[in-house]
């Protein structure tokens, strides 16, 4: 084939898979099989590598992936990523509608319906036409680079060509795996034996974090795209742009519709609530959005959620099921949660095994039982809460459940303020989970960014001695030597209300068996997890059987532990966990009695730390068995790289430092604004309640916080510490050089386009001279920076609240 030749057939193919992947994606047909759609792809791909001049990067070739990436780099949103709030009701959509008129002072808007998708948000990046970044949402400032990924969904354009296409714009939407890809995918893995993928957004957003681009291109991910952002985009109405991205062939879901008031939009979710399930992937509501960015602008936002869109979620799936045992979590604050642990039972496509049972209150109200059938729901929680009890199928016996007086890890005796729901534990110096809070506040990436230092090392710091403020951090350097050896607690281990530790059914099934791995377990139980536990374990005496891995040895160490579990029904169950002590004693036998195991068991959070109490003399082959039940050990590599995060922190200024100490009420703006107006700790320290006051911003409740924790001695002491470890206690020189007070005490907001500075510059600008920038029209502004094409209704607005309106030349004259 000549070179022209190939240049010709090159764009023929080119424009053959674009088409048939445009019909698969966009139009769910399918005019070719799946066999000749590869042999095409693999005649383009061989062409191209034969003419390699002719490989465009665009080209459908690119979409098979290959990129193989070890870490996801976290970058920026250029525009954060704000979540919305939920309803569940008319009256709260009525009482939305009704806040929208308000702050627009008329009901001359539209509404944008759209179906609220479950998946995973993106954030696309394209400049000169072509994609240039795809980013996770992350934590809605930063998210993860994932464009390799990205790059082969091939229902996401790689360039885009048109007419009056912006140089650079952002475009959002949501990946998903379609159902019927999910369920072929399952059929795949279940005929080869492998572990069944969960639910469909899992399974996509654990695509989307592949190392390996290649498989990620085999998944068949998708995408509805639902936002069009950037600095002139040209488009005033949201459905404009909806209709604009269309023509630039993104992938919209054809289930929009624009409301001219609340009466259609709730129309459109009733004609939704039973039509959605004859969609390609899940939805749990609709999201309501005024059509008017103007409009938007007026309304602006709260802290977390803009005030001009909402989410209505449908109601949820219910299930009826068993509960087994409570247990209480201690939060970083010293809040406590009791926990439900339930018989498993399906939801939403979830096997449920827990559920949230919130406080004292609601097991009061529920007037739950031990052993009662309770009813589940997912109400747009993170776990499944309770609803409601059977009592047509409790037992004449049962016990109403008893409300904790302790708390569950540090034995403190409870208390409850008054007009709270929330129980507490008071002994923040030592509770090891509101320890763990906050030194996992003080690490955080926004803190002091210390990434060696996860959650499950923290943890086994603090579990066995080595760090109870974060100040001991900056001390392990020299102890070193002693963190060799150390398990670390993962969430292997559970501790029950009664203080017993347990461990997870894998970790003790691996460690009973032999030639089994734990990844053959892993998979066997989440195969099996709608089973009951000791249906769990008679299956897996079969599956040994048919895996003919030393069959009498394991099944016999399996009927073991079945044994063990019926001899001591006065241990609560817990799905998924058993008592460690009852795993140790079918290692230990005759050599130490069960109830010291148990003990033992009540006091440590390990079986290394168990095994340490008892000091029994093991042989070498059971030390090597029992190993199997331990989590991973701290080696030297691990305690290196520890190290060397916790010496780079040090270089963190001084605002991060002040967010990172944890002072209640003090997020990350504020640290900045005092940081900035103090300069140094001491000087906020020293300050009067007058002096706190002064700062636009701080409030009553913010400097009794601060005040509060300056008056502490344990906490002056751990700051001093941290001061003699190197950190940073006050403002760079550099920092300082760059800010200005010709702002300071003013509280400004702009309006329409500027000529000096885009929207986020005069954020920052405002702020760097000492002023506050506000987010909508009101009457505590000092004035407003007017813009070309400043919106109509919001100069309306500012005139009738009777706030200056002021040039860009004038602001700038302010500042000299």
């Amino acid at each position: 084939m000549t070179h022209a030749e190939a240049s010709a057939r090159i764009a023929q193919l080119s424009e053959q898979i674009n088409r048939y992947n445009h019909l698969y994606y966009q139009e769910s047909t399918s005019e070719i099989s799946d066999y000749e759609f590869d042999q095409l792809l693999e005649e383009l791909i061989r062409l191209e590598t034969e003419f390699p001049d002719l490989l465009n990067p665009d080209s459908p070739s690119q979409r098979v992936g290959g990129a193989i990436t070890k870490e996801f780099q976290t970058v920026e949103h250029e525009y954060r990523m704000l979540s919305l709030g939920n309803t569940y009701t008319v009256e709260e959509l009525q009482a939305f509608d009704e806040r929208v008129a308000k702050g627009l002072g008329h009901r001359d808007y539209e509404y944008f319906c759209e179906m609220k998708f479950d998946g995973v948000a993106i954030s696309l990046v394209y400049e000169n036409g072509h994609l240039s970044r795809a980013v996770t949402r992350g934590d809605g400032t930063r998210g993860d680079d994932v464009t390799a990924n990205v790059r082969t969904i091939r229902n996401i354009p790689l360039r885009i060509t048109g007419e009056n296409v912006p140089e650079k714009f952002e475009i959002r939407g949501e990946i998903f795996l379609p159902l019927k890809e999910f369920l072929k995918i399952n059929a795949e893995r279940q005929e080869k034996g492998e572990a069944l993928l969960a639910n469909p957004r899992n399974a996509a957003s654990g695509t989307l974090k592949m190392q390996d681009s290649s498989v990620v291109a085999k998944r068949r991910l998708n995408c509805y795209f639902y936002q069009l952002l950037g600095e002139n985009i040209g488009v005033g109405k949201h459905d404009e742009a909806i209709r604009l991205i269309e023509r630039w062939g993104f992938n919209v879901s054809p289930t929009y519709l624009k409301a001219g008031n609340l009466e259609q939009v709730l129309a459109y979710i009733e004609e939704w609530r039973e039509r959605r399930f004859s969609l390609p992937l899940d939805t749990d509501g609709v999201v309501l959005k005024v059509n008017n960015y103007e409009q938007r602008e007026e309304l602006g936002f709260t802290a977390k959620t803009p005030r001009w869109a909402i989410a209505y979620k449908y109601k949820a799936e219910s299930a009826e099921t068993q509960l087994l045992s409570i247990t209480y979590q201690v939060g970083r604050t010293g809040a406590i949660t009791p926990v439900a642990n339930l018989s498993p039972v399906s939801l939403a496509g979830t096997t449920v095994k827990r559920a949230s049972l919130h406080n004292a209150n609601e097991i009061e109200r529920l007037d739950i039982h031990e052993g009662d059938f309770v009813f589940v729901e997912k109400g747009g929680e993170i776990i499944p809460k309770i609803t409601a009890v059977n009592p047509a199928r409790r037992e004449a016996s049962a016990s109403p459940i008893q409300y904790i007086t302790a708390c569950p890890e540090c034995g403190t005796e409870l208390i409850r303020k008054e007009g709270e729901a929330k129980h507490y534990c008071p002994n923040a110096a030592t509770c090891p989970p509101q320890v763990l809070g906050r030194i996992e506040h003080f690490v955080s990436k926004r803190a002091m960014d210390i990434d060696s230092l996860g959650t499950e090392r923290i943890r086994a710091l603090i579990d066995q001695g080595f760090i109870q403020s974060y100040a001991d951090i900056y001390e392990l350097e020299n102890r070193q030597h002693e963190l060799l050896g150390l398990e670390m607690s993962q969430d292997q281990y559970e501790r029950e209300t009664s203080g017993i530790l347990y461990i997870s059914l894998q970790k003790a099934l691996f460690a009973l068996t032999e030639g089994i791995s734990s990844k053959q377990i892993q998979d066997f139980l989440e195969e099996k997890a709608e089973l009951p536990i000791m249906e769990t374990l008679r299956a897996l005496q079969e599956q040994i059987r048919v895996w003919r891995k030393k069959v009498p040895v394991n099944t016999g160490n399996v009927e073991r532990l079945i044994l063990q579990l019926k001899d001591h029904p006065e241990l609560p169950k817990m799905e998924d966990f058993v008592p460690v002590a009852l795993v140790l004693e079918l290692f230990l036998g005759r050599r130490v009695e069960f109830e010291r195991i148990l003990e033992a068991s009540q006091t440590h959070g390990t079986v290394h730390m168990i095994l340490l109490e008892l000091n029994l003399d093991l042989s070498e082959e059971l030390t090597e068995r029992i190993k199997k039940l331990k989590s991973n050990t701290f080696q030297e590599g691990v305690i290196s790289n520890m190290i060397a995060g916790i010496n780079a922190s040090k270089a963190q200024p001084f605002e991060k430092v002040l967010f990172a100490i944890g002072i209640r009420n003090i997020g990350e703006n504020t640290a900045q604004l005092l940081a900035r107006h103090f300069g140094n700790l001491d000087k906020l320290r020293e300050a009067s309640s007058e002096q706190l006051l002064e700062i636009n911003g701080v409030g009553e409740t913010l400097v009794q916080s601060i005040q509060e924790f300056f008056s502490q001695a344990e906490n002056n002491e751990h700051l001093a510490r941290l001061q003699a470890s190197g950190l940073n206690f006050e403002i760079g020189q550099k920092e300082s050089a760059q800010l200005g007070t010709a702002l300071a005490g003013k509280r400004i907001l702009a309006s329409g386009k500027l000529q000096h500075f885009k929207r986020d510059e005069i954020v920052d600008f405002v702020q760097a001279h000492g002023g506050q920038y506000l987010s909508s029209v009101s009457k505590n502004l000092d004035f407003i920076i007017e813009g070309e094409d400043m919106g109509p209704s919001k100069k309306e607005k500012a005139l009738k609240l009777g706030v200056p309106l002021i040039s860009e030349e004038e602001f700038l004259g302010m500042i000299g």
